[in-house]
C-alpha cells in the first residue's frame, strides 16, 4: 500500500480522509488574519485543532491573500523563529509549515517539523536538498503564476488539468533525480493560484484525473473564492460551499483536504469515507 510519509508521520492511502488544519499567524490572511497572531492565540488554536480531529497542523506566516504584500525572507523568518517552536510542543500531531523560502524551511524542519508546504510552484534545489536530509514531507502546489490573483493561460497545454498532471509529472521526476523519496511527495492543485473560476470549478470536476495510486492528492480550497462566485457567500457562510466543494474532491480520490473548520471537515470527511471508500 502506498503512503505520504515521512519523519514522524505516515498515512496510508485509501482507508480515510486526512484533515490539514490551517494555523495562520498572519495578521491579513484571506479568512481568518488576525485572529490567531499571537502566541497565546495561536497556542490555543493548536490544541482546538488537534481536539477537533485534524491529521496535520499546517502553520503559515506569510499570506497569500491577493491584496497581501508577500513578506521578504527575513520577515517570514523572525516570525517563524517566535511562534514556531512555543507551538511544536503543543502539537501532537505532525506539523507543516507553508514556506517557499529555504531558510524558513530550514529552520522549522530543525526545530520539530515534519512536512514543508511550498505554495511557489517552482523547483528549487536548496528546498529539495533539505527535504531529503530530514527525511520530510514536501507539498508542492501548481501555480505557474506565482500569484492568487493573476490567471495564466492553459489554453496551449491541453487545459487546466492537463497543465496541473505535466506539473505534478514534473517535479516528481526532477524531485526523486535529486533523491527524495516518492512517497514524501503529496501534490496540490492550487486551487485559486493562477487560476480563473473556470480552472478551479475544472480541477475539482476532474479530481480522479489528477489522483494516482501512488500519488498523495491534497486539495486546498476552504473559504476561497472559488465557495462564494456561484453562492454569494461570505465569511464563515463559506464553510457550507466548502463542505460540499470538498466532499466531491474525496469522491474524486483527494487523500487530504486541508480546511479551516476543523471540526465541520472532520465530520463530514467520515461520512464522505462510508460512502466512497
Amino acid at each position: 500500500m502506498f503512503s505520504f510519509k515521512g519523519n514522524g508521520f505516515e498515512f496510508p492511502f485509501n482507508t480515510r480522509t486526512y484533515i490539514m488544519g490551517i494555523l495562520n499567524i498572519t495578521p491579513n490572511s484571506f479568512f481568518d488574519g488576525g485572529r490567531y497572531n499571537t502566541i497565546e492565540a495561536a497556542m490555543s488554536r493548536c490544541e482546538q485543532i488537534q481536539a477537533q480531529g485534524a491529521d496535520i497542523i499546517d502553520i503559515g506566516a506569510n499570506s497569500t491573500n491577493p491584496k497581501a504584500e508577500i513578506l521578504t525572507e527575513n520577515e517570514e523568518l523572525e516570525i517563524i523563529k517566535a511562534f514556531l517552536p512555543l507551538i511544536v510542543k503543543k502539537c501532537l500531531k505532525p506539523v507543516s509549515v507553508d514556506t517557499f523560502y529555504p531558510s524558513v524551511a530550514k529552520f522549522a524542519l530543525e526545530n520539530g517539523v515534519n512536512i514543508i508546504n511550498d505554495v511557489s510552484g517552482r523547483f528549487n534545489p536548496d528546498m529539495a536538498k533539505l527535504i531529503k536530509d530530514y527525511n520530510a514531507g514536501y507539498i508542492v502546489m501548481h501555480n505557474p503564476a506565482f500569484s492568487s490573483s493573476e490567471i495564466a493561460d492553459y489554453s496551449q497545454q491541453g487545459g487546466v488539468v492537463n497543465s496541473v498532471n505535466s506539473f505534478f509529472n514534473e517535479m516528481q521526476t526532477r524531485l526523486c533525480d535529486y533523491g527524495v523519496n516518492a512517497e514524501s511527495i503529496c501534490y496540490d492543485m492550487g486551487i485559486g493560484f493562477s487560476k480563473s473560476h473556470k480552472d478551479n470549478v475544472e480541477l475539482i470536476k476532474n479530481m480522479k484525473a489528477l489522483k494516482k495510486e501512488n500519488r498523495a492528492l491534497l486539495c486546498a480550497l476552504s473559504c476561497k473564492r472559488v465557495t462564494g462566485i456561484p453562492t454569494s457567500a461570505e465569511g464563515e457562510d463559506r464553510l457550507y460551499p466548502t463542505i460540499a466543494a470538498d466532499t466531491l474532491a474525496i469522491a474524486g480520490g483527494a487523500d487530504f483536504i486541508r480546511v479551516h473548520h476543523v471540526k465541520e471537515a472532520v465530520l463530514s470527511a467520515k461520512m464522505a469515507d462510508e460512502i466512497v471508500r
